[in-house]
C-alpha cells in the first residue's frame, strides 16, 4: 500500500522539509535526550512527572521525524509553469469573491506543505478545487463546508 503514497510539493517545500526534518534530528532530539537524562536523575521514575513528560516529548519528536521522512521518501516535486495561464499546482491566485469581497491571494501548493498562515492552500481544498483547471477572469462557484446549498462565487484575477 505504501508504494502509491505520493506528497505532491514545490521544491521551496522540499527544502524547508529537509532543514525542519535536520532541526528535529540535531536540535530537538538531543535536547529531549538530556531532558530525559536529567529527570531520572531526580530519582524513582515511578512518581516522575518531568521523566513522564520528556519522554511523552520523546514520543512525539520520533513519531513527526517518522512522518517527515516518509514525505520526503515518496516527495513528488512539482513543476511551476509559470507560461500558463490555466491554474495548477504551484500558480499563486489572486481573486476576489463577488459581488463585493476583498482580494485574496494564494499559493496552490500539495497537501504535504499547505499552511494557511503562510497563504498556501491544499489543493484538495475547496477553494483550490474550484481555481485548478480554470484562467484569468473565469467566475467560479466555491461550496462551503457548511453545506452543499452553501457556495460563494469568486472571480480570478491573476495567476502566478
Amino acid at each position: 500500500m505504501e508504494e502509491n503514497l505520493e506528497y505532491q510539493m514545490t521544491q521551496e517545500g522540499y527544502d524547508k522539509l529537509i532543514a525542519e526534518l535536520e532541526h528535529y534530528k540535531k536540535v530537538k532530539r538531543p535536547e529531549v535526550i538530556e531532558k530525559i537524562k536529567i529527570a531520572r536523575s531526580f530519582g524513582d521514575l515511578s512518581e516522575n512527572s518531568e521523566y513522564d513528560a520528556a519522554k511523552d516529548e520523546q514520543g512525539f519528536i520520533e513519531q513527526k521525524i517518522l512522518e517527515m521522512e516518509q514525505m520526503i521518501r515518496y516527495a513528488k516535486i512539482i513543476e511551476i509553469d509559470t507560461s500558463s495561464n490555466t491554474i495548477r499546482l504551484g500558480h499563486t491566485v489572486t481573486y476576489v469573491e463577488v459581488p463585493n469581497g476583498e482580494e485574496e491571494t494564494y499559493k496552490i501548493v500539495g497537501s504535504a506543505e499547505a499552511n494557511p498562515f503562510e497563504f498556501k492552500i491544499s489543493n484538495e481544498s475547496p477553494v483550490a478545487q474550484a481555481l485548478l483547471g480554470k484562467e484569468v477572469g473565469d467566475v467560479v462557484k466555491v461550496s462551503l463546508p457548511t453545506g452543499p446549498e452553501d457556495s460563494i462565487d469568486i472571480k480570478i484575477l491573476k495567476v502566478e
